[in-house]
């Protein structure tokens, strides 16, 4: 991060309190979605709602993720909005689920207008203690500060002058001039709620449903992102449900030694000066005005990404599945809108990204299945050192020393594997 500034805080958290919230937080937090889009031309909405409904499932019930993970499917204003219900992060079955979705919205000629949002819902439900308020202030400005590279990395428009939708219903004319400097957030809550100028739901970062408790920590943590465009790339709603647990995990990191500062006065004043080119309310129908944008911002708002990106790296390998960052980087240099501005459909673009996924592509045959048995119960235990261990292994596998070293290294890349000296054997890391 460049010239970070810290304001200090009488309630920052410890080493000790931010392990613990890193990793509650991480095995705790749902993140779930509200996807709307229209329907095709010349197809009445309640014979596509329909459609969709029949098709995609839903299981009416929260606990319940059903044929599709979907809650339900809702009448909006743009066509439909499909209630897609929280889980915790995993990239693989999140990646396959908004497959089987997108599958089914593209088979319905589905097109997600300017009329239509993205909106991620982040959830810990079920805490048995509050959340320590320095937590939610650090991601209130971490959101501030990287709100332009934000809005540009979630953009979907298909033109240079309406690159997203308009500023209505994710404004951030509020969020820009609160800092949690100068209010508390319970403060902050109540400002954007009473605000004439901005409808409290329709808020660039919306807190209408947290609740606080009598010292101001959070009783009920919900908090939504409404910001990204709609679009149709699984990849993309998979790798960002990633980046807003990323920015959870840094902003615990970040807690320990106070509140993070938007930045200085005038690099501030440029970012909000770039964020109303980006976020307006001045384009033709639901669009946003984006030609102010130049090549030059472009390249600002780029560097801006990958500085946010580099910050949160290190927080990307909590997850076991890193595939997020190199799609997110991807998407720094290029976001879906200047995809659709280059002329590339839905189905290119979900390839172009998914192709930046590089996962351990390993399958063991059977000697390495059996091999991994092996350590998996800790079948050969006691052995003075790694050269005995091994030895052992090549009899029971009948294999050469060579060709056992491939069949570890096999295993190291899958699970990690370490020697251990008090039992006297090979152990997996995970």
């Amino acid at each position: 991060m460049k010239n970070p500034i810290i304001l200090r805080h009488k309630k920052s958290i410890s080493y000790e309190e931010s392990q613990y919230w890193k990793n509650l937080f991480y095995r705790s937090i749902k993140i779930g979605t509200e996807l709307e889009v229209a329907p095709p031309k010349g197809v009445a909405r309640k014979v596509f709602e329909d459609n969709i409904r029949t098709e995609l499932a839903p299981s009416g019930k929260l606990e319940e993720l059903g044929k599709n993970g979907v809650w339900d499917v809702q009448t909006e204003h743009c066509g439909v909005e499909i209630r897609i219900i929280g889980r915790q992060p995993h990239f693989g079955a999140l990646q396959k689920q908004y497959s089987q979705i997108m599958k089914i919205l593209k088979e319905n000629g589905s097109r997600p207008r300017a009329t239509c949002g993205l909106h991620f819902h982040m959830l810990a439900p079920g805490l048995a203690e509050p959340v320590p308020e320095i937590i939610l202030a650090n991601l209130w400005n971490l959101v501030r500060r990287y709100a332009p590279e934000l809005k540009l990395l979630t953009s979907c428009g298909d033109n240079r002058n309406s690159l997203c939708r308009r500023r209505n219903h994710n404004s951030h004319l509020e969020m820009v001039r609160l800092s949690p400097g100068a209010y508390s957030m319970r403060e902050i809550q109540a400002i954007l709620k009473n605000s004439t100028s901005v409808p409290e739901h329709q808020n660039f970062f919306n807190l209408e449903h947290v609740q606080f408790d009598e010292i101001d920590n959070i009783n009920l943590f919900h908090l939504e992102f409404r910001f990204p465009d709609a679009h149709l790339s699984p990849t993309t709603i998979t790798a960002t449900t990633f980046l807003f647990l990323a920015l959870l995990l840094k902003a615990v990191d970040l807690s320990q030694y106070g509140i993070i500062h938007v930045g200085k006065v005038q690099p501030w004043r440029r970012k909000v000066e770039i964020l109303n080119l980006l976020s307006n309310n001045d384009g033709n129908l639901s669009t946003s005005d984006t030609s102010g944008i130049t090549n030059e911002i472009l390249e600002e708002l780029q560097i801006g990404s990958y500085e946010l990106l580099d910050l949160l790296a290190p927080t990307f390998h909590w997850f076991d599945d890193q595939s997020s960052l190199e799609v997110l980087l991807a998407l720094a240099k290029t976001p879906i809108s200047l995809m659709r501005v280059d002329g590339m459909d839905w189905d290119k673009i979900e390839r172009s990204l998914a192709n930046k996924i590089q996962r351990k592509e390993i399958t063991l045959d059977k000697t390495g299945l059996t091999l991994m048995q092996m350590i998996e119960f800790g079948e050969y235990t006691d052995y003075p050192n790694e050269e005995s261990w091994m030895q052992k292994a090549q009899d029971r596998l009948l294999v050469q020393l060579p060709e056992l070293s491939h069949y570890l290294i096999q295993l190291d890349k899958l699970r990690g594997i370490k020697w251990d000296q008090r039992r006297g054997t090979y152990v997996f890391k995970s």
